[in-house]
């Protein structure tokens, strides 16, 4: 059986249970240092997917200028 929750991030070694969030899930029981975690960490994630983003389109860049001369 398939297990939805690998697509998760997992907390590091050592630092015990990380800051989870799911899109769409209820917001009506965190509390507002909760709501702080949340949004740290999808800050970070952003971060994270702009700059392998902007790798992503650097390399395919470098492809095609290699490849149309």
């Amino acid at each position: 059986m398939i297990d939805d929750d690998d697509d998760h991030p997992r907390a590091a070694p050592g630092k015990g249970e990380a800051a989870s969030h799911r899109i769409g899930q209820p917001l009506d029981t965190l509390s507002l240092a909760e709501f702080d975690e949340r949004i740290a960490l999808l800050r970070a994630e952003i971060e994270r997917l702009e700059k392998a983003r902007a790798a992503k389109a650097a390399s395919l860049a470098a492809a095609d200028a290699f490849f149309k001369k």
